[in-house]
């Protein structure tokens, strides 16, 4: 049996709920023992997830009881519009506005979550900015974007090629080996890696986050 239209909504809007929780980072000082574990799926067994970083090492990461899935897929630079609520990483680039590292652009129920800019992980000096879309421009190098956030505003370049994505709907299925992984997890004090949230790529796209 198939599932009616509102029980599909409700899968979507959790999924992109738990994406967005595993993906926001906040000032608070828990940060401090939080981790962000990047790379593509070696193995899931149970509740057992070991992760190939970025960085060439191999992460295990213990998914907590409840642990949830949600997922990221392609977009792209024509689906960002005036009035969209946005998550960018980005770069100054010395002279003009900074330059995008990735964009994810939210469903409209989640507007606001975790709005703001603060320093981000992705590269060193990169910043991640939750704001709202007041403007778009095309330019010969991309398009600028301009964001609006707690009252204040930051123009951002986005160039061609620039990873776009967005959440979808996932389940442990899609969990396979080789998939991309954006894990936000928790350290223990012995180096232990747990987590409640798993954000995976889907039909082959590699989180940008």
């Amino acid at each position: 049996m198939s599932r009616k239209p509102h029980s599909r909504f409700l899968t979507a809007l959790t999924a992109g709920s738990l994406v967005a929780l595993a993906l926001s980072q906040t000032a608070q000082a828990q940060d401090a023992q939080r981790i962000r574990v990047r790379g593509a799926i070696e193995t899931l067994s149970g509740d057992t997830l070991v992760v190939k970083t970025r960085e060439g090492n191999d992460a295990t990461v213990a998914l907590k009881a409840g642990w949830k899935v949600g997922g990221i897929k392609k977009a792209s630079i024509e689906d960002i519009k005036p009035g969209d609520f946005v998550g960018v990483a980005s770069l100054p680039k010395g002279t003009g506005p900074d330059g995008a590292i990735e964009v994810l652009i939210f469903p409209a129920s989640m507007k606001g979550t975790g709005e703001g800019n603060r320093p981000w992980d992705a590269q060193p000096n990169s910043q991640m900015t939750n704001a709202t879309v007041s403007n778009t421009v095309k330019s010969v190098d991309g398009h600028t974007i301009t964001l609006t956030y707690q009252g204040k505003e930051k123009t951002i370049s986005i160039a061609d090629g620039t990873p776009i994505v967005t959440l979808a709907p996932a389940t442990k299925d899609d969990l396979k080996p080789g998939a991309g992984v954006v894990i936000t997890g928790e350290t223990a004090a012995d180096g232990s890696i747990s987590a409640s949230q798993i954000a995976v790529g889907l039909n082959g796209v590699i989180p940008p986050m």
